[in-house]
């Protein structure tokens, strides 16, 4: 980190041992990503519960190039050392995203296609659609995925997805719905 590590107790007694969890924990994201600017973690008192006596609330706040990535743990819990776990874990997996973002590894969903059911075989469990640029793809009923082969009708709108098949391009993830046919 290039600013050093801030612990802050609030409402909480100091304590070295808390201290040492805390930096052990935060050290290991400032290993998974070199470029924390800075890194501030409070330990607070979450509130008097009548039936859960003392909760501890922890709240990381990261600095890193371009953003601001803050967690305020949602669940306080009466062990601060598992809050404390449980805010940092929550840190690392919104720095690995960031981190992810970053490096233009995110994964991008396939875009849905649209047609219309051509021909069905009931009996051999498949079918056809025409997709909006005319060509047609086959279908097989496992790559229905709602309504159920049984339910599916020639001239029905459906969106799918294309996919590599042995015997060439066919249709996966077959719905139908309110999709338009263009």
């Amino acid at each position: 980190m290039q600013i050093p590590l801030q612990i802050i107790f609030h409402g909480v007694d100091k304590s070295d041992a808390i201290e040492a969890e805390i930096q052990k924990r935060a050290s290991k994201l400032d290993e998974f990503y070199e470029h924390i600017m800075s890194c501030r973690i409070t330990v607070e008192m979450a509130g008097r519960q009548q039936h859960q006596g003392k909760r501890y609330g922890v709240r990381v706040d990261i600095t890193v190039p371009g953003e601001e990535i803050a967690v305020s743990h949602d669940h306080s819990h009466e062990d601060v050392y598992i809050a404390i776990r449980d805010a940092l874990d929550a840190a690392k997996r919104r720095l690995q995203d960031y981190v992810r973002h970053q490096r233009g590894k995110v994964k991008v969903h396939e875009q849905a296609l649209h047609g219309r059911v051509t021909k069905l075989f009931e009996e051999e469990g498949c079918g056809f659609i025409e997709a909006t640029d005319g060509r047609e793809l086959y279908f097989h009923r496992d790559n229905v995925v709602e309504p159920s082969f049984e339910a599916m009708r020639i001239g029905m709108d459906v969106q799918f997805l294309e996919a590599e098949a042995g015997e060439g391009l066919q249709a996966k993830r077959v719905s139908a719905g309110k999709h338009h046919y263009l």
